[in-house]
């Protein structure tokens, strides 16, 4: 067992909770909203999904790092987690491919952690109380120090975040011949929903957050994608105008997850901070267009307002959580844009989502011809 596992670490939450614990991961002090996955695996797809910036992470299953870190598994450049919280965090791994272990990938990655942590008592707290911030040390032991360092760290409720995780300057993908342009508006997206984009035979074309209608019209796209990212939606004003720009082109648009809460908020309709979010591989969604359900993956901390949507005219609710009857989907009945409040790229998970990227490009070559 290494000296990082012997170190002694503490966790305090806003609202005085305390947990002992071991340090893994580098040695330091870092502080985000907790919140919670219940996925069992696909953990280096979760750090590094740009939608966690802020956010430190429990992670439900009892064993994490079994299978160890490999290059592949990421769904962006760097981990976005600010820091991770388990009840056996694992050194030793056992997979062939994998190429080094968890504990090495979260101290190159700067990432700081708690182990020996009753994971099950903290998610009960979290989903009685609410989500709320916290604090991670290994070199900070007393608890009124760190209450003071904690009560620095910024409320997730009016924090904007997406243009910190966002691309810098455009990138492209996929077959620059192909007849299908996608435009992405970069709030933070995954990795795997361009390639899920891309292997459609799509051409998409990345830009940053805050790049104004003006130059996504420059690329001459047929379809636009709004993408997941962090932080809270209302809190983006320049992304609700750009997002009503584009609605306003009256071309195919899908969005994901923040792109879901930015379509409505183009549309005038609410988004809310939840309790405690939706974030994992199992989460039931009915499609109430064709009644079948669909096992989801999510990750999200915020909302829309089922009032509001039921109160607009142009939207149709498609897809509903059958956990808490939270909106899931939306569609515009007058025009070609739709979004879903999950993640169906999927990855890791089950596929039943997977079918909302074809029928994007479906819906995008039928205004084509």
């Amino acid at each position: 067992m290494s000296n990082t596992l012997q170190k002694p670490a503490v966790l305090l939450l806003e609202d005085g909770t305390i947990h002992y614990g071991k340090a893994f991961g580098k040695i330091g002090t870092t502080t985000g909203e907790i919140c919670f996955n219940t996925g069992m695996t696909g953990y280096q797809e979760v750090f590094t999904d740009p939608s966690y910036y802020g956010q430190v992470v429990i992670m439900n299953n009892v064993h994490v790092g079994n299978y160890g870190t490999k290059d592949t598994d990421v769904e962006s450049d760097s981990v976005k987690i600010r820091g991770m919280i388990g009840r056996n965090l694992e050194e030793q791994y056992s997979r062939k491919q994998a190429t080094e272990s968890l504990d090495q990938y979260l101290i190159k990655n700067n990432i700081v952690c708690i182990e020996g942590v009753d994971t099950r008592a903290l998610v009960t707290h979290v989903r009685t109380k609410g989500a709320m911030n916290c604090i991670i040390s290994s070199e900070i032991t007393d608890v009124e120090q760190l209450k003071k360092e904690l009560a620095k760290t910024p409320n997730m409720d009016g924090l904007e975040l997406a243009s910190v995780v966002s691309t810098t300057k455009p990138y492209t993908l996929g077959d620059p011949n192909s007849p299908v342009k996608i435009a992405v508006l970069d709030f933070g997206t995954k990795q795997h929903i361009l390639t899920c984009m891309v292997e459609r035979g799509a051409y998409v074309k990345v830009f940053p957050a805050k790049t104004p209608i003006s130059e996504l019209k420059a690329f001459a796209p047929n379809g636009y994608f709004i993408s997941n990212g962090p932080g809270d939606p209302a809190a983006m004003d320049y992304a609700i105008i750009t997002v009503k720009d584009v609605l306003k082109e009256k071309v195919p648009t899908f969005g994901i997850c923040l792109g879901h809460q930015l379509i409505a908020l183009a549309n005038d309709i609410n988004t809310y901070k939840m309790h405690h979010g939706h974030r994992g591989l199992n989460h039931p969604v009915k499609n109430l267009l064709t009644g079948k359900c669909e096992v989801t993956t999510q990750n999200h901390g915020f909302g829309v307002d089922p009032e509001s949507v039921k109160k607009a005219k142009n939207i149709e609710i498609t897809h509903v959580n059958l956990n808490d009857d939270s909106i899931e989907g939306i569609r515009m009945k007058d025009q070609p844009a739709f979004s879903v409040q999950y993640h169906p790229e999927s990855t890791p998970g089950p596929h039943d989502s997977r079918y909302l990227f074809d029928d994007f490009i479906n819906l995008i070559k039928e205004h084509m011809n």
